[in-house]
């Protein structure tokens, strides 16, 4: 929950900018607000606005503009330097914040022109070590999906239903917990979802998700259902008290099914199966990247991409197809 009365009013009008224009997530929104804090924090420590000692203590509610208008690109650099001395942070941390205080200035620069200078103009990103994702083989999957179906509780038709679509489909945790009865279309076979930045999709149900979705709607709770604001009447997925079932027990349902199967849950996660689904359609089903792309809701091409890695067999296998392997 933000709290806009400890935002200088500047701050709040991006807020309102990024939910209003840009519509931005909820989730999008408290990580702008947390990233644009820490920064303007520092810059009344920078700037000797301040005597507090304590980082976290410092009020930043009473800033004004003009001192908005003195910082340079160096006094963004010297918060980016402030990141990784005092918080250890990551280069990926680093890079969200750099996003946040590119996208803050060009809203105070062009949008509401507050501003004459963009500091943040020439604002580099810092270079990130490209990993391979994690993700499930084909046999792991399988052992998962067999020992979630055997499962004896009064829950697992819903959580087989839940990692089918994980597995098959790719989707988000919050695309799953979002999704409600009227979302699916049993005739063309298919869901729609609400994605990141509010952005609507279509899935394309397989038969596995078809007949696991089915399964699970004829134990679904039919009575009892509450009315309440997560629209919980609404919802495919509900929980044992007959809500919307919430991302931490999807989370759990995971772990639970993870550890059953005697798969590592340190390694994977609920995020882990959606990297299983598009690592396994394109290395098994000759996924055009494009098509992949549009399935997962990624708005780059780039981050479809970390999916097109190859496996150690298939770079074995190339090496010993080379036709001057057998002379």
């Amino acid at each position: 929950m933000i709290n806009r009365e400890d935002n200088p009013e500047f701050l709040n009008s991006f807020l309102d900018y990024s939910i209003t224009i840009l519509n931005k997530s909820p989730n999008s929104i408290k990580e702008y607000n947390y990233d644009l804090a820490m920064f303007l924090k520092f810059i009344k420590l920078h700037f000797n606005l301040t005597k507090e000692t304590d980082f976290k203590e410092i009020k930043i509610n009473d800033m004004t503009i003009d001192t908005i208008k003195k910082i340079t690109l160096d006094d963004i650099h010297a918060f980016i330097s402030f990141l990784t001395r005092e918080f250890k942070s990551k280069a990926t941390t680093r890079a969200r914040k750099i996003s946040t205080i590119r996208i803050f200035f060009k809203y105070l620069s062009r949008k509401a022109k507050l501003i004459e200078v963009n500091p943040a103009q020439d604002l580099e990103t810092p270079k990130l070590d490209k990993r391979l994702p994690k993700y499930l083989s084909l046999e792991d999957s399988k052992k998962l999906l067999a020992i979630t179906a055997n499962e004896d509780n009064r829950n697992s038709e819903r959580d087989f239903a839940i990692i089918t679509l994980f597995l098959n489909c790719g989707m988000r945790l919050s695309e799953l917990v979002g999704i409600n009865l009227q979302d699916i279309d049993f005739g063309e076979c298919k869901l729609n979802v609400i994605g990141k930045g509010n952005k609507e999709r279509t899935i394309y149900l397989n038969r596995a998700c078809m007949r696991a979705i089915s399964d699970y709607l004829e134990v679904r709770p039919k009575e009892g259902i509450k009315h309440d604001k997560k629209f919980s009447e609404k919802a495919l997925f509900l929980s044992e008290r007959r809500t919307r079932i919430s991302n931490r027990t999807v989370e759990n349902v995971v772990t639970k099914q993870l550890q059953a199967a005697g798969l590592d849950t340190k390694k994977y996660s609920v995020h882990k199966l959606r990297h299983t689904a598009a690592t396994l359609m394109y290395q098994y089903g000759q996924v055009d990247i494009r098509a992949l792309q549009e399935l997962l809701g990624h708005e780059s091409i780039a981050t479809t991409e970390i999916y097109t890695h190859v496996s150690n067999d298939q770079v074995r296998n190339a090496v010993e197809s080379n036709p001057l392997a057998n002379l």
